[in-house]
C-alpha cells in the first residue's frame, strides 16, 4: 500500500508542484484547501476540476492553519505517513501590512500541526517549508549554510524564525521526525502574480502584445539565488526520506540581480535593455527604439530591504543526493514564454522572439 501524505498550502506553486509529484511515486496525496467565494485551485485544475477529482488518490479538504479543532479532526480522519507544511502568508511584502495575521498562520499554525502530531502520538514525518529570509539581514555572511545565524527582516521572515524553532523543539523535546528545509527563492510559470518575477515576466508578455507600455520596480539591485520549483520539492521528498530528521539548505548557489532577471526576460522578446540613471531615478530604455520600458518606483521598496540571499547547497547535495536541474536562465525563458502564451495575443518562438497569432 503506496504511503499517504497530507499538504498544507496545496493550491499554491510549491503545493502543485509536491502533489505532481507524490502522486507519480504512487502517493495517496491529501490537501487543505480554505473555502473562497471564488475558485482557487487553478494550479491543480489538472488534478481537479471545482473539487470534483479527477485522480481518486488526490483529495481535497477545507481547513485553516488557524484552526486548530480543523487540523486535528483532519490528522485523525486522514492518518498521514507524512505531512508538508506549505501553507503561509508567504509575501514578504504584504507581511508588512498584515503582521498579525502572518504571526498567526505563518509561525502559529506550524505549532498547531506539531501538537497536533505529538497530541495525536502519530507516527507522522513532518516537513516544515523554511526559507532564505531567515537570513536577511545578513550581506556579509552570504554563502549562507545550515549554520548561518539567523536574522529576519520582515514579519514573515520573523514568522518563518518561529516556525523554524518550534519545528527544532518538538523534534528534540518529543522525538518527533520533524525537518526543516530552508529554501531560497524558487520560481515557475506558477509563481503568485504578486512576486517579483512573475511581475516581471507578466510585464514582458504584455509589452510583446501592446497591452502594457512600461514595467515599475522597487529595488533593481536586490540579489536572490533563484531555481526552478520543480527541482525543489523533490528536495523536499527527499528531505523526509532520511534516516533521520535534519535541517538542510536548498539553493542553487549564484546570485543575480533584479535587473539581471528584467535583462533576460526582455531579451527573450529581442529587446536590449539600455539602462540610464541610478537609484530611484534608473530606467531601463529598448536600445533600438529608444521608449522607456522600465522605471523604479519607491513605492515597491520594502520598509525594511534584503540587498543578498545567497544559499550554500553542498549539505543537500552530500547526504540528500539533490541538485537542481534548471538553470537561471531557462527559467526566465520558461517564464516568459508561458506567459507570453497565457496572453493569448502572439504566440512564443524559440529563445527569442514571438509572432502574431493568425485568426
Amino acid at each position: 500500500m503506496g504511503k499517504i501524505a497530507l499538504i498544507t498550502g496545496v493550491t499554491g506553486q510549491d503545493g502543485s508542484y509536491l502533489s505532481e509529484l507524490l502522486l507519480d511515486k504512487g502517493y495517496e496525496v491529501h490537501g487543505i484547501i480554505r473555502r473562497h467565494s471564488s475558485i482557487s485551485t487553478e494550479r491543480i485544475e489538472h488534478l481537479c476540476n471545482n473539487r470534483q477529482i479527477k485522480n481518486d488518490k488526490f483529495k481535497l479538504h477545507y481547513g485553516d492553519l488557524s484552526d486548530s479543532s480543523n487540523i486535528n479532526n483532519l490528522l485523525c480522519k486522514i492518518k498521514p505517513d507524512e505531512i508538508y507544511n506549505l501553507g503561509a502568508q508567504s509575501h514578504v511584502g504584504v507581511s508588512f501590512e498584515v503582521p498579525e495575521y502572518t504571526a498567526d498562520v505563518t509561525g502559529i499554525g506550524t505549532l498547531r500541526l506539531l501538537e497536533a502530531i505529538h497530541m495525536l502520538k502519530a507516527d507522522t514525518k513532518f516537513y516544515q517549508a523554511s526559507t532564505s529570509e531567515l537570513f536577511g539581514g545578513l550581506p556579509k555572511t552570504a554563502p549562507q549554510n545550515e549554520n548561518t545565524m539567523f536574522y529576519p527582516k520582515s514579519p514573515y521572515g520573523v514568522a518563518k524564525l518561529y516556525s523554524y524553532w518550534i519545528t527544532v523543539n518538538y523534534r528534540e523535546s518529543y522525538d518527533l521526525f520533524a525537518s526543516n528545509g530552508i529554501l531560497f527563492n524558487h520560481e515557475s510559470p506558477r509563481r503568485g502574480e504578486t512576486f517579483v518575477t512573475r511581475k516581471i515576466t507578466r510585464a514582458v508578455a504584455g509589452i510583446a502584445n501592446g497591452s502594457l507600455d512600461k514595467l515599475s520596480l522597487g529595488n533593481m539591485n536586490a540579489k536572490r539565488d533563484w531555481g526552478y520549483a520543480g527541482d525543489y520539492v523533490e528536495g523536499m521528498w527527499r528531505i523526509l526520506q532520511q534516516d533521520k530528521p535534519s535541517d538542510y539548505v536548498l539553493a542553487t548557489g549564484e546570485t543575480h540581480t533584479v535587473r539581471e532577471f528584467v535583462e533576460l526576460a526582455f531579451a527573450e522578446i529581442s529587446i536590449e535593455l539600455e539602462w540610464q540613471g541610478q537609484g530611484v531615478d534608473e530606467k531601463g530604455y529598448d536600445k533600438k527604439t529608444g521608449k522607456l520600458l522600465v522605471d523604479v518606483d519607491p513605492a515597491f521598496f520594502r520598509p525594511a530591504e534584503v540587498e543578498i540571499l545567497c544559499g550554500d547547497p553542498s549539505r543537500a547535495q552530500k547526504e540528500l543526493g539533490w541538485t537542481r536541474g534548471v538553470s537561471f536562465r531557462d527559467l526566465v525563458t520558461m517564464m516568459v514564454k508561458s506567459d507570453i502564451e497565457k496572453s493569448g495575443k502572439v504566440e512564443y518562438v524559440s529563445n527569442y522572439g514571438f509572432i502574431e497569432k493568425i485568426g
